[in-house]
């Protein structure tokens, strides 16, 4: 716990998210209003999000693709849509803004829990750039730590190894580049003997965890994301399923589902509640002297739902008359107290 850095973190938008925003006149950029039952006069936690309006023809597949998100975020933070036919109208949450990973700000960064890699361009960046991943299915995860860059490829060739085809039999020894090259035109390899950051022939996949432990993008991410990294940028992979930090003044908790919940929300769009260890510690130490403002009930209602959107979780500064009339939950009169928790991962150096 000693390691656990809490600092300002800026909300993150992706680059090609910014322009399809812009691009489709369906978006509406919002701060969603929630947790506010039974307080008028407290302002409630913000959900920064944003908001689209599904066509007829569109399903959650598309809808992540097109705004460079990962499939199973899109569903976390949409509970209850039909994610093969939203239908015409639908109001789609968009989970485009993320609290970066408590990690030091340099090379790379992979969450394993929220699906995504944080490239931070030089060393102490504020702000990497963010892109949704494929990871290793149940079995075959990565091995969570740092490494490094060690080769780039254009074009690679796949020589599927002896686990793979012990799997599929029927894989030839070498798949040579080209659209059944499941590497796609891209390739970073890691110094983890048989681990990539690779595009893919198969997009669908980004998101979500289907791999054989590599890490999947977007064809368009890892083009992008290809020639802006040396051999030798260092990588750090974490498995942080909750972050926090400070925005404008206000404290932020951003949960997402984890491991096995991954696979359950894919398959059904819900997950099995997990405890998470030592949240309220956590939770205090990162609140520091503004302890006071934490909105318990807010934080009780994130760590359950665990939709992936950053929540302010922190009740603004009041005039002093509204204060007084205030009555804010205490956290020893919070109910369902296991579902508070966290094992902070920290960080490296």
């Amino acid at each position: 716990m000693d390691g656990i850095r809490f600092r300002p973190v800026n909300i993150l938008l992706p680059r090609q998210t910014r322009r399809a925003l812009s691009a489709l006149p369906a978006i509406v950029v919002v701060l969603w209003l929630g947790g506010c039952s039974g307080r008028a006069e407290a302002a409630p936690p913000l959900e920064l999000a944003d908001v689209y309006r599904a066509t007829y023809q569109d399903t959650l597949i598309d809808v992540a693709r097109r705004f460079d998100l990962g499939y199973v975020e899109l569903v976390a933070a949409n509970p209850g849509v039909d994610p093969w036919l939203p239908g015409e109208g639908r109001r789609i949450v968009l989970p485009t803004r993320h609290l970066a990973p408590a990690a030091v700000h340099r090379g790379i960064v992979i969450n394993t829990a929220d699906q995504r890699l944080y490239y931070y361009p030089s060393a102490g960046a504020a702000e990497p750039l963010s892109y949704p991943i494929g990871i290793g299915r149940q079995g075959w995860e990565t091995p969570k730590g740092p490494t490094m860059v060690v080769a780039k490829r254009e074009h690679p060739a796949w020589y599927p190894p002896a686990s793979i085809r012990e799997e599929k039999p029927e894989l030839p020894m070498m798949i040579p580049p080209g659209p059944d090259n499941p590497l796609g035109d891209f390739a970073l390899y890691l110094g983890l003997p048989g681990y990539l950051l690779h595009g893919t022939n198969k997009p669908y996949g980004v998101g979500r965890r289907v791999s054989h432990g590599c890490f999947r993008l977007y064809p368009e991410d890892i083009s992008r994301l290809f020639p802006e990294v040396a051999i030798g940028t260092p990588v750090l992979v974490v498995d942080q399923p909750v972050k926090l930090g400070w925005f404008e003044g206000e404290l932020y908790l951003e949960v997402h589902p984890q491991g096995s919940q991954i696979d359950e929300v894919e398959a059904t769009g819900s997950f099995t509640p997990r405890p998470l260890p030592d949240l309220d510690e956590v939770l205090r130490r990162a609140a520091g002297s503004e302890q006071d403002r934490l909105d318990w009930s807010s934080i009780a209602e994130v760590a359950a739902q665990r939709r992936g959107i950053p929540t302010r979780i922190s009740v603004p500064k009041l005039d002093t008359e509204l204060q007084s009339r205030q009555q804010l939950p205490t956290r020893d009169a919070m109910p369902n107290r296991q579902l508070l928790a966290i094992q902070p991962v920290h960080p490296h150096g």
